[in-house]
């Protein structure tokens, strides 16, 4: 079993309004995951690299995918591997006249086949999301042409994608669009953290079977350390695996999308 997760940290700020990296990297501990999506990962503004302390006290790959540059300091997604990263490239899903925003593109060295991660951390605006969505479904659509047509899934990448996708509405034409894609995922509560009431943190696996299940990770820590929680989804990517089962999950997550 593979693990990943996708976490809103919130630069370190906790939902008390203090800033704690230690918190963030107690909670990571706690998440026992393979792959993680991060986002508003700030380095170096006062001098201290918050990814790359994160991806040493977690003993993890990572590829940073920074969307602003602020105060002298890097800000945006990041994305910590416990598998190799044999490629890496990042994405803009800036929209003009909106906050700057991308995602990561990586594939990873998982075994028996690459994994494929497409980590992001969409806009506010429902126009904004709509035209990033857009563009991701482009690129996912370029990555599976790009795979081949072979008739056995086990013979093509997995592919993810996960993040903040900042989409409030159950209806909204972006989860419709995506659900299309990667067929109907669960969809835990992760915002707010303290009482989360919407499911905004998500989770999508193609191969649909792959996907064992998705839940939010709901510790009193994780509840302190951001104003998200974050979310662990359980990947099965065949027998050839090898490694420690997967941890308990809770079953709680939101209803299914139409």
């Amino acid at each position: 079993m593979i693990r990943l997760a996708t976490w809103n940290i919130h630069g370190g700020v906790g939902a008390d309004g203090h800033f704690v990296p230690n918190r963030i990297v107690d909670v990571l501990r706690e998440l026992h995951a393979d792959v993680i999506a991060l986002q508003e990962v700030e380095s170096g503004r006062t001098g201290f690299d918050m990814l790359a302390w994160l991806a040493e006290r977690c003993g993890m790959h990572s590829v940073a995918g920074p969307t602003l540059v602020r105060g002298g300091g890097d800000y945006g997604n990041a994305l910590l591997s416990r598998f190799p990263v044999a490629s890496r490239r990042l994405l803009d899903l800036s929209v003009p006249g909106r906050e700057p925003r991308g995602a990561i593109v990586a594939t990873l060295d998982t075994p028996p086949v690459p994994m494929r991660v497409i980590a992001t951390h969409l806009g506010l605006a429902p126009a904004e999301r709509r035209a990033q969505v857009r563009r991701l479904l482009a690129e996912l659509t370029e990555i599976e042409a790009a795979n081949g047509s072979a008739l056995e899934s086990a013979a093509r990448e997995t592919m993810v994608l996960m993040g903040d996708v900042n989409e409030w509405s159950l209806w909204g034409r972006p989860l419709r669009w995506l659900h299309r894609w990667f067929e109907d995922a669960p969809a835990p509560r992760s915002f707010p953290a303290r009482l989360p009431l919407f499911a905004l943190d998500r989770i999508w696996v193609k191969p649909r079977p792959m996907l064992v299940r998705v839940a939010a990770h709901r510790s009193r820590l994780a509840r302190i350390a951001s104003d998200h929680l974050p979310v662990v989804a359980v990947v099965d990517p065949g027998p050839a695996v090898p490694g420690r089962a997967a941890m308990p999950l809770s079953a709680r997550a939101w209803p299914r999308q139409a």
